[in-house]
C-alpha cells in the first residue's frame, strides 16, 4: 500500500503516541505480578497487540476496562512460584523486544513452549539464546541460531556473564526473569548477572524503573557492569496494598514523537504533548540533537513547541538511541554541512539493514549519505526532490521519508508505508491532523482513496 507526500505546511497540537518501550514492559511485568494490574494510555501498535497476545497465552486475563485502560489478572505464577503457560506457543509478530524479553520468561515453566514470529524477526540472529540459556538449566533447541525456538525450563538463576553488544534486550529478559525467583525467596544467596560492552543503557533504566513500579525485586545496578539480586531482596514484606490494583500509565513515546518533532522543525511551527522529561526512554536524546543542530525549540508547560530554523550540521553518537538513525538523517537532510553520526554498528539487525537503507532510499531523494564504518555522514543543506522510496517493511524508514517529504520539491510516495503500524499506526493521520497533505492508496476502511487535508 502507498501513501503520496506533497509538500505541506505543519501547524498545531499533536499528543504524542504510547510508548511501546513501556508498553511491552509493563506487559512482561503484569505478567509477573500477583496483583491486579491497570494500564492507562496503553499503545495499540502491532508490537503493543504482540505482546499482550503472547501473556494472554501464557495464562493472563487481559480485559478493556474503557477506551484508555486495560486490565491485566495474571495466573503465570502459582502460589508455589511455578510458571505455567495456558498454551504451547507463542507469537512475537515482527517485535525484535518481545522475542529477547520473553524468551527467559518463557523459560520460566517446565514445560515445552515453541517461540515464533513473521518478517524481519524470522531472519534476526538469537544465538544468545542458545550460549545463555542452557547455561540456567533450559533446553532450548533452536533453527541454526533463528526462530522457531522451542525452550524447556524451568530457568534456575545463577551468576553468569553475558555479551550486552548487540541488544540490551537479552539482559532485560533475564532481569525479569530473576527477578520472579527473587520475589519469592527461591534465591537464597546473591546472584549477579555480570555484562560486558552493555550498549542502550537508558533501556535497561526504563526495564528497572518498570520493575520496581511492578513491585518486582530490583537487582543493584554497578555501572552497567554487574546486576546483583541480594539477599535482601528474597524477603517477602508485608504490603497492605497487595490486594489493591496496581496502576500503570504507559509513558508518550520519544521514539515516535522524534518525528513529529522533526516534521515541526522542518515544515512548520507545531507542539507535541505528552512527554516526560525526566524518563529514561533512550530517544528523548532528540533534543539534545535539536539543539545542536540549532533548531527552533521551546519546552513548555503544554508540551515541547518547535518551529523552523536555520539549521546547521550537527555531530551526535546514537550508539545507546540507534531507533534516532531514521529521524535524524531527516533533520540532517535540512541542515547547512556535513552531519556526522555515531553508531551505524547498532543498524544491521533492525528490521532492515537500517543503515544501507537510509543511504539507498534517501538517494532517490538526491540526498547523499556515506558510510564509514560506525559513522554515518549526511550531506545535507542541498534540498531534496520528491520521488518514489520503498520503507523496506521497515516503520521508522516509511516515517522518516515520510517527514522528509514535507519540505522536498515535488511529491514523495512511500511503498510498503503500512509498515508505520508496527509502532505507530497513527502516524500518517496525525501528520494530516498537522496540516500535512496526503493522498492514501490504502484498500481498506476507513481510508480508501481519501485525501486528507486538515487547518
Amino acid at each position: 500500500m502507498k501513501v503520496t507526500i506533497h509538500p505541506s505546511s505543519l501547524y498545531g497540537t499533536i499528543a504524542a503516541p504510547a510508548s511501546k518501550s513501556s508498553m511491552q514492559r509493563a506487559c512482561a511485568a503484569a505478567l509477573l505480578s500477583r496483583r491486579k494490574v491497570m494500564i492507562t494510555h496503553p499503545g495499540h501498535s502491532n508490537d503493543d497487540k504482540a505482546a499482550l497476545d503472547i501473556i494472554k497465552r501464557l495464562g493472563a486475563l487481559v480485559t478493556d476496562v474503557d477506551s484508555n485502560t486495560i486490565s491485566i489478572e495474571s495466573g503465570f505464577l502459582d502460589s508455589s512460584n511455578r510458571a505455567q503457560s495456558k498454551e504451547s506457543e507463542i507469537h512475537c509478530g515482527e517485535s525484535g523486544l518481545s522475542i529477547r524479553m520473553f524468551a527467559p520468561i518463557v523459560a520460566l515453566c517446565s514445560s515445552q513452549i515453541t517461540i515464533n514470529g513473521e518478517g524481519s524477526l524470522l531472519g534476526r540472529p538469537l544465538n544468545f539464546f542458545d550460549e545463555v540459556l542452557p547455561q540456567l538449566g533450559v533446553h532450548v533447541q533452536s533453527n541454526d541460531g533463528k526462530l522457531p525456538i522451542v525452550i524447556q525450563g524451568p530457568l534456575q538463576p545463577r551468576n553468569i556473564e553475558i555479551d550486552g553488544s548487540m541488544s540490551s534486550q537479552f539482559l532485560t529478559g533475564l532481569l525479569l526473569a530473576y527477578a520472579a525467583h527473587a520475589s519469592q525467596g527461591i534465591t537464597k544467596d546473591p546472584i549477579t548477572i555480570k555484562v560486558k560492552s552493555l550498549k542502550s543503557k537508558p533501556y535497561i533504566d526504563l526495564t528497572l524503573d518498570v520493575m520496581q513500579r511492578f513491585d518486582l525485586p530490583v537487582p543493584e545496578n554497578k555501572d552497567y557492569k554487574e546486576f546483583v539480586f541480594t539477599k535482601k531482596e528474597n524477603i517477602v514484606q508485608s504490603n497492605p496494598e497487595k490486594d489493591k490494583p496496581l496502576t500503570y500509565a504507559v509513558e508518550g513515546d520519544w521514539s515516535g514523537a522524534a518525528f513529529l518533532l522533526v516534521a515541526g522543525v522542518i515544515a512548520g511551527s507545531i507542539t507535541v504533548t505528552g512527554l516526560n522529561l525526566a524518563s529514561t526512554q533512550a530517544d528523548k536524546a532528540i533534543i539534545d540533537a535539536l539543539m545542536e543542530a540549532n533548531a527552533g525549540l521551546a519546552i513548555e508547560a503544554k508540551g515541547i513547541k518547535v518551529h523552523p530554523a536555520t539549521l546547521r550540521a550537527f555531530k551526535f553518537d546514537a550508539t545507546d538511541c540507534p531507533d534516532l538513525f531514521p529521524p535524524l538523517v531527516s533533520l540532517a537532510a535540512y541542515c547547512n554541512g556535513i552531519t556526522t553520526i555515531k553508531g551505524v554498528s547498532r543498524l544491521a539487525y533492525k528490521e532492515s539493514n537500517r543503515g544501507v537503507t537510509l543511504q539507498e532510499e534517501f538517494s532517490k531523494m538526491d540526498l547523499k549519505i556515506d558510510l564509514l564504518g560506525d559513522e554515518m555522514q549526511i550531506h545535507g543543506g542541498k534540498g531534496l526532490k520528491g520521488a518514489q522510496v520503498h520503507s523496506r517493511h521497515d516503520h521508522r524508514i516509511a516515517m522518516a521519508c515520510a517527514v522528509a517529504a514535507l519540505k522536498a520539491e515535488g511529491n514523495t510516495t512511500i511503498e510498503e508505508a503500512m509498515a508505520v503500524n508496527k509502532s505507530y499506526p497513527d502516524f500518517y493521520s496525525h501528520l494530516a491532523s498537522l496540516g500535512a497533505y496526503l493522498k492514501s492508496g490504502w484498500s481498506e476502511e476507513p481510508f480508501k482513496k481519501i485525501i486528507f487535508k486538515f487547518r
